[in-house]
């Protein structure tokens, strides 16, 4: 158990080291592989958005870093690949995540596996509450939801042909963004010189969302027994049990009144 923790310690070091210095490793993958980083951003991407047991995987610090090269001169990466590659990338993973949720069914909400956490599953579920099918797209800049949103609209049973236009919109708005960020300001001696801290500050920006629900369920402590519980909503309420698939309201489903609600 202890071997497992050490290499579990040192592979999350290993994460770590990578994110924070990521310019100079993706450095040293396109000189040592060329045009073949293509496919290692390819993979990550993939990865990070479609399998759901690994959310810590680098995302908005990877597409900037990899925009930030992309506008060095003699670069082997080009923004007009790139970014068409990476949107790609983010939306097979998100429809492979779709389909992984869609097969186990809602049995695992309710299950806490050694990799699959129900607490996450849990805060993707309240985020669903809040923002209905837009959690799709919304989701796509919130770190950890990001990997769990498409997994948890398969298990609820989310209409495939509803999930595939906010997996589009949410998958073009997020790597055009953060590539496109990188490649007009990647460049700029502040940013080359401080990249650490650019990065930092995209981490941070990108997980505030989280911190502040957390911040406010923290403040907001566990109910009193003699407050009467608030029932959950039509969205929330699917997540956990669903006796039969494709029955009851659809999970995502906008908060009615909403402009985009069926």
């Amino acid at each position: 158990m202890e071997a497992v923790s050490e290499l579990l310690l040192s592979w999350l070091a290993s994460v770590l080291d990578f994110i924070l210095h990521i310019d100079v490793r993706l450095d040293d993958l396109t000189e040592k592989h060329g045009w073949q980083t293509y496919l290692i951003l390819f993979a990550v991407v993939f990865w990070e958005t479609g399998v759901v047991i690994w959310p810590f995987l680098p995302g908005d610090s990877l597409l900037f870093a990899a925009g930030a090269i992309a506008a060095r001169e003699a670069s082997p990466l080009s923004p007009a690949v790139l970014i068409p590659l990476l949107i790609t990338a983010a939306f097979l993973g998100d429809t492979a995540n779709y389909w992984i949720g869609n097969f186990f069914g809602p049995r695992v909400l309710n299950r806490d596996g050694r990799f699959l956490k129900k607490k996450y599953l849990d805060k993707t579920r309240d985020f669903y509450d809040r923002h209905g099918a837009k959690t799709i797209v919304l989701a796509r800049f919130v770190p950890v939801v990001r990997t769990f949103a498409p997994f948890v609209a398969g298990v609820g049973s989310m209409r495939y042909r509803r999930f595939l236009g906010y997996n589009v919109i949410g998958g073009a708005a997020w790597t055009i963004l953060f590539v496109g960020a990188g490649y007009l300001f990647g460049t700029h001696p502040f940013v080359r010189k401080n990249f650490t801290l650019v990065i930092l500050a995209i981490i941070v920006v990108s997980i505030l969302p989280m911190a502040i629900e957390f911040a406010r369920a923290k403040r907001k402590g566990a109910p009193s027994a003699s407050a009467p519980t608030p029932a959950p909503s039509a969205a929330a309420a699917d997540l956990p049990s669903l006796p039969a698939r494709g029955t009851g309201p659809e999970v995502g489903d906008d908060p009615p009144g909403s402009p985009s609600a069926d």
